[in-house]
C-alpha cells in the first residue's frame, strides 16, 4: 500500500509538469522560455510548438485523471511512458546532431530515457501487488 501511495504522489508531481509547461507552451513563441531566445515569428515553428504543447498538456491531464485508479489504467500508462521515452530519444538525437541544450534539459533527457522504464516497472509491481492482494482477499472470503 505504501508503494502505491508513493507511486501516486510521484505521478501527481510528474503529471503537473506537463500540465503547467504544456499550458505555457500554448503561448507559442511567446512562451517565456522561447521568447527569451528572440526566435523569428515563424508560423510553422509557432504552430508546431503549440501543437506539441497541447499534446504534452493532454498527457499530463491523462496522468492526473487516472492516478487514483492507476491499477486499471496500466495499458494507458504503457503508452504514456512510451511517448515520454520516445521524446527522450528525440532529445538524444538533437544532442548528438545539434549539441547540448541547457543543463536542465539534459536532466529531462535522462529522466525520459531512464526514468520512463523505471516508472513503468514500478507501476507494474504495484499492479501485481494489488492483484495478489485481491486474490488473497477473494480466497479469504470464500474460505
Amino acid at each position: 500500500m505504501m508503494q502505491r501511495r508513493a507511486l501516486q504522489a510521484a505521478l501527481v508531481a510528474l503529471g503537473l509538469v506537463p500540465v503547467l509547461t504544456g499550458a505555457l507552451g500554448l503561448l507559442g513563441l511567446s512562451d517565456p522560455l522561447y521568447a527569451a531566445l528572440g526566435l523569428p515569428q515563424a508560423a510553422l515553428l509557432d504552430s508546431n510548438l503549440r501543437f506539441y504543447s497541447g499534446v504534452w498538456l493532454a498527457l499530463g491531464v491523462a496522468v492526473l485523471a487516472t492516478v487514483r485508479t492507476l491499477e486499471r489504467h496500466f495499458a494507458l500508462y504503457r503508452v504514456l511512458w512510451a511517448m515520454i521515452f520516445m521524446g527522450g530519444v528525440g532529445r538524444l538525437l538533437s544532442l548528438v546532431s545539434v549539441g547540448a541544450p541547457p543543463l536542465p534539459f539534459l536532466g529531462f533527457t535522462a529522466l525520459e530515457l531512464l526514468g520512463a522504464p523505471l516508472f513503468l516497472y514500478w507501476h507494474y509491481r504495484v499492479v501485481r501487488q494489488a492483484a495478489s492482494l485481491s486474490r488473497g482477499m477473494s480466497t479469504y472470503r470464500s474460505g
